[in-house]
C-alpha cells in the first residue's frame, strides 16, 4: 500500500487526500521531522519511550478517517464523534487513549456574525490525532513547538 507524505497509508489516489490531512510529523527530542511509514515509526517511538506522531486532519469522512485508524485503533465511539463533528466540548477518557472535543469560534467584525467549529484531540501511546471540522480558528501555527513557530 502506497504513503500519503510518509506516514499515514492510502488506498486512494494522493490528490484526493490533499485537503484532509493537513500536516504529519514526526517529535523526538524538541525537534520536528518528517514522517516515515505511520507502523515503523510508532514502533520506534514506543521502545525509544520518547517522542510523538502528531496527524492533522480537516473534515475527514469515515474512509478517511479509517486510514488513520488502521493503525491507531482509536475507540469507535470517538471516531464517531470526530467524524461527524458538531459535539458538546468534553473531555472523555478510554483505556488507552483520551479524546477532547473543542468549539471554535470566530468573529466576523464585517458583519458581527460568529462562525463555529470543532477540534477533536487524540492523544494516546505515541500520538496525537487532531481532527478540525470547518472554517472556524484553522490551527495554523499551532503544530509546531514554540521555539520552532516562525
Amino acid at each position: 500500500m502506497p504513503l500519503y507524505g510518509g506516514c499515514v497509508h492510502e488506498y486512494r489516489n494522493r490528490d484526493d487526500m490533499s485537503d484532509v490531512i493537513v500536516d504529519q510529523a514526526v517529535y523526538r527530542d524538541g525537534h520536528r521531522m518528517p514522517c516515515g511509514d505511520l507502523s515503523d515509526e510508532l514502533e520506534l517511538l514506543r521502545m525509544a519511550g520518547h517522542g510523538f506522531i502528531w496527524i492533522g486532519l480537516k473534515d475527514p469522512t469515515d474512509a478517511e478517517f479509517d486510514l488513520v485508524n488502521e493503525e491507531l485503533k482509536l475507540p469507535p465511539l470517538a471516531i464517531e464523534d470526530a467524524v461527524k463533528g458538531n459535539q458538546r466540548p468534553k473531555l472523555d477518557v478510554y483505556d488507552d487513549t483520551i479524546f477532547l472535543s473543542l468549539k471554535t469560534l470566530h468573529y466576523i467584525e464585517a458583519t458581527s456574525d460568529v462562525e463555529t467549529g470543532d477540534v477533536m484531540i487524540f492523544v494516546g501511546d505515541r500520538f496525537v490525532v487532531t481532527v478540525r471540522r470547518g472554517e472556524a480558528n484553522p490551527l495554523a501555527g499551532g503544530s509546531h513547538p514554540p521555539g520552532e513557530r516562525p
